[in-house]
């Protein structure tokens, strides 16, 4: 075994090679246990690739069993054979069972970003081939340049990478082969830090400060430019150098920050050991490994001057803050004034008026009131009535007379009847005696104020009686009899008024007379004609006036004529009248007046089957079917006749023929009624016939009767008073040249209704 220190190129092939050995160590073992340990020959790198192939192999067959499973439509329970720590057929089997379901539920194709990207993959997979837009994917290998690999020899010799039917043979898969992500599959076994999917293949990269280390998937820590002094084999020295883990001893992890990481966030691999790190917005504690939220409201932060800064786990946000200047107040998110007067939060003295300004106040004096006026609870200055608020404030013979600031005395002064006294007291003033109500006018008289006194005058159309005296009424209408109204003249009290009579209105001068258009006002039911001073009501064709000469009333043409306007029913109508026919079976004829008859037969709005025949009866249709008795052949649509006769008694006793007829006649039909005959034809001298009513007149409705010797007739010889139908069998026995020859008259009799 060549030395994996010293020369890349055998690293990549002793990798390849453990690689394989662990891939198929998983095929032969079903687990990735009791594998060989760490020798000389076979260093750490080797015994880890063999582990991280083992594992990848496992899962990956555990997962392609799982999407089988689903697709077969079973349970995605447990795996009972899985050895390894994960269960990778459960998760994959649920995964593409949701898929299908989508598909079936006829939903897109698209997976939930929860569901995780190795889930998300085996979805789209499944429910994508459902669609028919997939092809079969078949893994590639797992170290591109290694040559396909047979697995025949595999304790599963069927079990492929396709999703579909098996196949006997080689694990191959027919058709164009698509890529398949690795890094989704394998879940971070193959990579140190991190995987890149390529067509085909994959490749690892690391973190920031670790380098790739040869066998292309470990990281480690990058050296500083002393530590790059070491050359090649100083380098293979040191890893040589490193001691191995006995045999019993689990080997060190690749990444320390795999499984349970002692960091509470995020956590970098260095130097093989795990180095913590926290999110944006939190600090790393002294412990070095827990985190404390940062509050960026302590130190610089993006909030604008007229914001506050609120701190968040992780980070902040900025509030918009709302400050009012002094003497205002936030009310509904906006500044308002403060009242400080009316609030009583000013300090203005007892001296001092508090007057409110916008956001602030005032203190003002109180003002000095002059003799003669007071102060109000405003501070304000109102003069004194001293003739009220005094007591006497003038001798007798004086009036007193509030003035601002003061009051002054007036003598007293005596007025002649008609005057009083001005409200100074300085002059005399003319009584209204109109306006006070102290005259002494009567009905009809008007008032009108003089100097000193006042005078009574009649008003229009009244006069002075001074016998009387007194003002009395003049009637217009007998002074100027006829010159005043064109009509009707009415005295009032003082006028008069015109009227008109019934038919008339009065014109707008108040005296003359037109004609009312009383049809306007709608006073007739139906048609109004205005006459000069009246009106006329008249009716519409099919209606009479009544007595009150205003309605019209509906005349009954169908009770009220002579005869019958309709052959089966009259149906009235508002003003006139129309004929009908019965619901089914008939048509109107075009006078409008009588029915008939459609038949149904002939238009093909029967129901009747291919193996039945229509008959058209009025009023409707029946279905008939001809059915001949055993020994009987059909030779017509309506007749039977026998085949064959044994013997001379059934030759004479059984018809020779069966024959159908098919009658029609109204309920109202005369009776009693020939409705068939029947005879031979043709009929020879000594002939002779017995006709009878074999079956179907059991209400005796029917009856035979010999016409001579050789015709019998039928007759209806009772009143059928309903639509009924009847199937009667006549018999006729032929005597002829000294033998009976039996005939048989199925008669269908159908008694329609009468439409008159």
């Amino acid at each position: 075994m060549c030395n994996c220190a010293t020369d890349s190129e055998s690293v990549k092939e002793l990798v390849k090679h453990c690689c394989e050995t662990g891939g198929k160590w998983a095929s032969a073992n079903g687990h990735c246990s009791n594998m060989e340990p760490p020798t000389e020959d076979r260093p750490t790198i080797c015994w880890t690739a063999q582990q991280q192939c083992c594992l990848g192999s496992l899962k990956e067959r555990q997962c392609l069993a799982g999407i089988k499973a689903a697709r077969a439509g079973s349970f995605c329970g447990e795996d009972a054979s899985s050895k390894c720590g994960t269960d990778s057929y459960k998760e994959c089997c649920s995964c593409c069972s949701l898929g299908l379901q989508f598909h079936r539920a006829s939903h897109r194709c698209e997976a939930h970003q929860y569901l995780g990207f190795h889930c998300q993959h085996v979805f789209l997979n499944c429910c994508e081939l459902a669609e028919g837009r997939q092809t079969v994917r078949e893994r590639p290998a797992l170290v591109p340049t290694l040559p396909p690999v047979k697995v025949s020899d595999s304790p599963y010799p069927k079990e492929a990478f396709s999703i579909g039917e098996e196949q006997d043979g080689e694990n191959a898969v027919e058709g164009p082969v698509e890529d398949m992500d690795e890094c989704l599959i394998y879940e971070g076994n193959i990579c140190h830090h991190i995987c890149i999917n390529t067509p085909g293949s994959f490749r690892c990269e690391c973190f920031p400060g670790y380098v790739l280390h040869e066998d292309a998937f470990t990281c480690k820590q990058e050296m500083t430019d002393e530590e790059n002094r070491l050359k090649e084999f100083d380098r293979a020295a040191v890893e040589t150098a490193s001691p191995l883990p006995s045999p019993t001893q689990p080997s060190v992890p690749l990444n320390p920050c795999e499984g349970s990481s002692i960091c509470e966030q995020q956590c970098i691999p260095v130097g093989g050991r795990p180095q913590c790190s926290c999110f944006l917005g939190f600090s790393l504690r002294a412990d070095g490994h827990s985190c404390d939220d940062v509050d960026e409201c302590l130190s610089s932060h993006g909030c604008q001057f007229n914001e506050h800064c609120v701190n968040t786990r992780g980070s902040y946000i900025c509030q918009r803050l709302i400050t009012c200047p002094p003497g205002y107040q936030i009310s509904n998110g906006v500044c308002e004034d403060i009242d400080e007067c009316m609030m009583g939060t000013h300090n203005c003295g007892s001296g001092l008026v508090c007057m409110n300004t916008e956001g602030s106040f005032s203190c003002n004096s109180k003002p000095i009131c002059p003799a003669g006026f007071k102060q109000d609870t405003q501070g304000n200055c109102m003069d004194i009535d001293e003739c009220t608020s005094l007591t006497l404030p003038c001798s007798s013979g004086f009036t007193c007379m509030n003035t601002a600031g003061s009051y002054m005395c007036n003598r007293k002064i005596i007025c002649s009847r008609g005057y009083h006294a001005s409200p100074d007291g300085s002059r005399c003033v003319d009584v209204n005696e109109c306006e006070s109500g102290l005259d002494r006018c009567g009905d009809g008289q008007l008032c009108h104020n003089m100097p000193g006194s006042y005078r009574c005058e009649c008003l229009t159309g009244y006069q002075y009686d001074s016998f009387r005296r007194m003002c009395v009424d003049v009637n217009e209408c007998w002074r100027y009899s006829g010159r005043l109204c064109a009509q009707t003249c009415e005295n009032t009290r003082g006028s008069y008024e015109c009227s008109c009579t019934s038919g008339f209105r009065l014109s707008d001068d108040g005296k003359n007379c037109e004609d009312m258009n009383e049809c306007l006002t709608s006073p007739c039911s139906q048609e109004c004609a205005n006459i000069y001073g009246s009106y006329q009501c008249y009716c519409r064709k099919g209606y009479y006036l009544r007595e009150d000469g205003h309605t019209c009333e509906d005349i009954d043409e169908c009770s009220q004529s002579i005869g019958h306007l309709c052959t089966y029913k009259c149906v009235n109508t508002p003003g006139s009248y129309h004929c009908a026919c019965p619901e089914y079976g008939y048509t109107m004829s075009p006078n409008g007046r009588s029915c008939r008859d459609i038949d149904e037969c002939t238009t093909g709005t029967h129901n009747c089957s291919l193996a039945e025949k229509c008959y058209n009866i009025r009023g409707g249709y029946r279905c008939l079917s001809l059915s001949c008795p055993p020994n009987y052949r059909k030779v017509t649509d309506t007749r039977c006749e026998r085949i064959s006769c044994p013997t001379y008694m059934e030759c004479q006793n059984s018809p020779l023929r069966i024959t159908y007829y098919y009658l029609s006649f109204q309920s109202n039909i005369v009776i009693p009624a020939q409705i068939f005959r029947i005879g031979p034809a043709p009929a020879f001298s000594g002939d002779n016939v017995i006709v009878t009513i074999t079956q179907g007149n059991e209400e005796n409705y029917f009856s035979t009767r010999k016409l001579n010797a050789y015709t019998g007739a039928v007759f209806l010889q009772r009143q059928v008073q309903d639509p009924r139908d009847f199937l009667i069998t006549v018999e006729m026995k032929l005597w002829r040249q000294g033998k009976f020859t039996t005939f048989q008259a199925r008669i269908y009799v159908f008694i329609t209704a009468n439409l008159l």
